[in-house]
């Protein structure tokens, strides 16, 4: 008798007890990084976690409803909009401090570019449903894509290097940093521990703290925090002299996420079509709604652009897990989306988190920032950019030269090139940046072909071969 191949398929149902166990995997693996990106950008933590767990849940039922099958993917924080966040504020006059929420005005005016990126991705999606994937491809080339990515993470590189020298305290945050990689590294593969670095390398740095610096940490504000709050609600403004300014500038970082996205969708997918050819049942080809996908990625943001949590995007870490644990169930997915919600209630919860010290953070960053622009360049080995290519070559090089030196060179990472009215601060460098390269691109591949088609005249009219 042949063994049973043991996982789940996205439209399976755990038994109860399973499906919650399976619930809390999911959340702590999403929680590090959802509750890291809230911290750094004055996002508050329990509006962060609700929006996460609504949107999770609303995405997996309307995929259910509306095309068959559960897209088992969790929408946590995305670190592509850090930069976007901080210029912002910055620019509004609130810098943000980590851990401490950023005024309701400020909050509200993310929102408006928070909605704008999930606007982006729904217009994306129904283009991808409407015309394939090449069209997206045409106008939104992985070189773009990547090289944003890649502006991303190192525009964020003096952030993470302040967070970590703050108080002096810049061996505790390169502990961290040693013992977040050592984690990642050696812990890869061995279960639910391997998936939480980020988690363990925090705890290594807070520990260290209260041994070596105990009065970094303060328990105050925690033992004040009441047990149940209610999760602090915003709504987006959509007037003001800044207003297209975030618009743009957090808006158009979905040339970075829709990639990431699509790129998880077809992970997720050739797993999910593994386990089912080795079931004997039918494939669930996820890949197929890669279009439906964009357009849940884009109705998520728009839910937390509504509530006043941070832009997201789905989540490779719990990917990541469901292919360790073989266990592609939308249902469990819902469960730990009901998790979330539960969670956002707790307001123990933030108070606690609020505790961790800046320099543990930066510790973090330092990884985490880099990762993001690495990633960048992954995904351009990926698809094989060529650049050797002159056109591929100049639009990665002036992404990254207007889109680092911008953010880094100029207060709160704004050219100085004013309009009035419009970007009272000027442009903001890594949105400009994109548009720029992605402009470049359209119009030089559109020339291209004629070039080559008059060459290949003249060549002729001369009797060359």
């Amino acid at each position: 008798m042949a063994t049973p191949v043991y996982g789940y398929l996205p439209n399976d149902r755990p038994r109860t007890g399973r499906l919650i166990l399976f619930g809390v995997q999911h959340v702590v693996t999403m929680f590090p990084a959802t509750v890291l990106v809230a911290l750094l950008c004055g996002f508050h933590v329990s509006t962060v976690l609700l929006g996460a767990g609504v949107s999770t849940i609303v995405a997996l039922l309307l995929s259910r409803r509306r095309i068959g099958v559960f897209i088992p993917l969790f929408y946590g924080s995305s670190f592509s909009y850090i930069a976007a966040y901080l210029g912002v504020a910055q620019a509004m006059g609130h810098p943000i401090k980590f851990g401490v929420a950023a005024p309701d005005e400020v909050i509200s005016v993310f929102q408006v570019g928070i909605v704008a990126t999930g606007i982006l991705n729904i217009l994306a999606g129904l283009l991808i449903r409407a015309m394939g994937k090449e069209t997206l491809d045409r106008y939104m080339p992985p070189v773009v894509s990547g090289s944003v990515a890649c502006v991303i993470g190192i525009a964020l590189a003096k952030a993470a290097l302040d967070m970590s020298f703050t108080n002096g305290q810049w061996g505790i945050a390169f502990a961290t940093l040693i013992a977040t990689v050592s984690f990642s590294y050696l812990l890869q593969g061995r279960g639910l521990i391997g998936m939480l670095p980020i988690l363990l390398g925090a705890a290594v740095g807070y520990v260290m703290t209260l041994v070596v610096a105990p009065g970094e940490i303060s328990f105050r504000d925690l033992g004040a925090a009441p047990f149940v709050a209610l999760p602090h609600l915003t709504w987006p403004a959509f007037t003001g002299p800044i207003l297209v300014t975030a618009a743009f500038s957090i808006g158009i970082m979905a040339i970075a996420t829709i990639p990431e996205s699509t790129a998880h969708l077809y992970q997720i997918s050739l797993y999910a079509d593994r386990l089912a050819e080795e079931q004997g049942r039918e494939k669930p080809h996820l890949e197929r709604h890669v279009g439906f996908n964009l357009i849940c990625d884009g109705l998520s943001d728009v839910i937390h652009g509504l509530f006043g949590a941070t832009a997201g995007t789905n989540y490779g870490e719990n990917n990541s897990l469901m292919a360790i644990t073989r266990n592609y169930s939308g249902a469990a997915l819902v469960a730990a989306g009901a998790l979330c919600i539960l969670l956002a209630f707790v307001g123990k919860l933030s108070a606690f988190l609020a505790t961790i010290p800046v320099f543990v953070t930066g510790g973090l960053a330092l990884y985490l920032f880099g990762v993001v622009g690495m990633q960048g360049i992954a995904l351009m080995q990926e698809r094989k950019v060529n650049l050797f290519d002159p056109l591929q070559l100049a639009v990665g090089a002036t992404i990254m030269v207007i889109g680092v030196g911008g953010n880094i060179g100029f207060e709160g990472g704004f050219l100085p090139i004013k309009i009035a009215g419009v970007f009272p601060n000027g442009l903001p460098a890594i949105a400009t940046a994109a548009v720029v390269g992605m402009s470049m691109y359209l119009v030089l591949s559109a020339l291209r072909p004629q070039r080559d088609s008059a060459a290949t005249s003249t060549e002729a009219a001369r009797g060359e071969p």
